[in-house]
């Protein structure tokens, strides 16, 4: 508690602002929220270090400190309890390594007198507590800012706010990691200290505790013509997004391309062909100003007129062929009998024009024969809940979760516990072999059994069935628990569905 007076300077201008504290209870440092996110900071608990599978010099760390509850003993007591040290808390292996003081085949890694060995030194000096069962989680991080136009050589440092489940707030902005994702546009110093260095846009994420931020950096390019943008008419909405963005990065758009280009383009995407020589010389002929968009409504078949829809079946073909590989349909493991079943259902909901989240919906929950119902096959490629998890969120999502089987994954906000949990929802998923084919028919009945769980490889909780930051279903009320989630996975509020889709198209 006290009063100080914090002064600002800039361009040759003093700015004094006087502050006044009071009510500050001091709390020795945490295990949990303090000293994990350090020994990650500086490169401890990385995969290159201690937290490789057998560790380094017999010291051995959860990756990035995603488990606390098992770093605290190897640091505490392991080794005779030389790595720190209650009595002469300086002479602490975890402070004279990473300083040098003693040999460290890791190198420095921070100084004497920085803010890491004194947070370090104290907490060695409260005595060492440990994680607590009922600590507040990190459930967000606020970034700031979270985007800016900069110009070239001006810096920027960041400032990081976490956002706790209990909702208290706290500034860690120098226990956060920094990471440019392009050294060539921006740089990041250790402290959060980001440099504009060439024309371009990248992001710097920022970490801490499982949670993922970025700060958007945007350095506009020169010689932009003025006149080109101000002429640019946009045609709908993806166009506006995009002129806005030229206009943040300082660009010109690319001139309309001929109408030759624009119908080979519109044929190969669509269909994955060249068009037809009669239907080109038709279209360049042809002085109506929106023939562009009828030819897209015609290789799209939406023009509800039978004469002119002739491409449906080659678009529906080409489409759930790219669709077949997403979902990853394959005689090897369906046999010729599924693999067409699934294809036919797949070509017919396209050439229906079947709306893609009554498509996904219908694909999730399905059951019955793997013959007689196409989407069924979807249980046979894979049938662990494990896989099952994997294979939905990035295929309808754009999340790949492989690595939240073991751990948690650095640059993303997925633990092993979202894993788990998004697995849950196909545990009841079953299967069975049926004769209705013949005893050599090789069919199978996918089908849903009453009961089912899945544990938490490392405390064996057994784990709700919850969406990926989403609000978790009761087990008890539901007894396929694959339609919740199709719902939320569908669900018009699901950003992450939505522009999965839009890229997939």
């Amino acid at each position: 508690d006290g009063t100080a007076t914090v002064r600002a300077h800039m361009d040759g201008q003093t700015f004094d602002v006087a502050v006044q504290v009071t009510g500050v209870d001091i709390q020795p440092p945490s295990f949990d929220h303090d000293v994990i996110p350090i020994l990650a900071r500086t490169g401890c608990s990385t995969g290159a270090c201690h937290a490789s599978q057998y560790g380094k010099g017999d010291f051995k760390l959860s990756l990035l400190g995603f488990a606390p509850e098992q770093d605290h003993a190897p640091i505490v007591r392991e080794r005779s309890q030389r790595r720190v040290s209650a009595v002469d808390p300086s002479a602490s292996l975890i402070l004279t390594k990473p300083t040098l003081e003693v040999a460290h085949g890791g190198g420095r890694r921070f100084a004497r007198d920085s803010y890491e060995y004194n947070l370090l030194l104290e907490w060695i000096r409260s005595g060492m507590p440990g994680p607590q069962k009922d600590a507040a989680k990190v459930v967000d991080l606020l970034v700031e800012p979270p985007t800016r136009v900069y110009r070239s050589g001006e810096t920027q440092q960041l400032r990081v706010t976490a956002v706790f489940s209990d909702g208290r707030r706290q500034d860690v902005t120098q226990r956060a990691i920094y990471d440019s994702m392009s050294e060539a546009v921006v740089s990041v110093t250790p402290s959060g200290l980001m440099k504009a260095e060439d024309s371009g846009q990248a992001p710097v994420m920022v970490r801490y505790l499982g949670q993922a931020k970025i700060s958007l950096v945007v350095v506009p390019f020169t010689g932009a013509d003025p006149a080109e943008l101000a002429s640019y008419t946009p045609n709908n909405f993806i166009d506006e997004l995009a002129l806005k963005k030229w206009r943040q990065l300082g660009l010109s758009p690319a001139p309309l391309c001929s109408d030759e280009t624009f119908v080979r383009r519109v044929f190969l995407d669509a269909l994955g062909t060249l068009p037809p020589p009669q239907r080109v010389e038709q279209f360049l002929a042809s002085t109506e100003t929106d023939k562009r968009d009828q030819l897209i409504d015609e290789v799209l078949g939406l023009t509800g007129d039978p004469n002119r829809d002739v491409w449906v079946n080659e678009w529906s073909a080409y489409w759930a062929l790219k669709w077949g590989d997403l979902i990853r349909n394959n005689r090897n493991d369906l046999g010729d009998g599924g693999m067409w079943s699934m294809y036919n259902w797949t070509r017919a909901a396209l050439r229906e024009n079947k709306p893609v989240d009554r498509f996904v919906r219908e694909l999730i929950t399905a059951e019955g024969s793997v013959f007689e119902s196409g989407p069924a096959n979807y249980y046979k490629i894979a049938t662990k809940p494990d896989d099952l998890a994997e294979a939905t969120a990035q295929v309808f999502l754009g999340v790949r979760l492989q690595c939240a089987k073991c751990h948690h994954h650095p640059f993303e906000v997925y633990s092993q516990e979202d894993y788990y949990s998004l697995a849950a929802f196909f545990t009841r998923v079953t299967t069975k072999a049926s004769s209705d084919f013949g005893a050599l028919g090789g069919d199978t009945v996918v089908m849903i059994r009453r009961s089912g769980d899945i544990h938490h490889p490392r405390t064996d909780q057994t784990m709700t069935p919850t969406p990926l930051r989403g609000e978790p279903i009761d087990p008890a009320q539901v007894r396929d628990l694959r339609r919740p989630l199709a719902e939320w996975l569908t669900s018009p509020d699901n950003d992450l569905f939505a522009r999965n889709l839009a890229n997939r198209f």
